[in-house]
């Protein structure tokens, strides 16, 4: 979701995060990565203006930061 929310294709955020196109698509199809390979896309996607929200009891999600849309 926080990819799609950007715009962002696989190989744009692959190559952002400094990770291969696959480990992208592993990661969405909910495959386990290692911790410092999900926190590195992570941080792509913070700096790019995603915000995680955790579980509230309604699930875990993403959002744009105010003011980046």
């Amino acid at each position: 979701m926080a990819r799609a929310a950007l715009q962002l294709g696989v190989r744009e955020l692959a190559q952002m995060a400094r990770v291969s196109p696959t480990t992208i698509a592993r990661l969405e199809r909910g495959e386990p990565l290692y911790p410092r390979t999900l926190d590195a896309i992570r941080a792509v996607l913070e700096t790019a203006g995603v915000e995680f929200i955790p579980e509230n009891g309604g699930g875990v999600g993403v959002r744009l930061k105010k003011g980046e849309v």
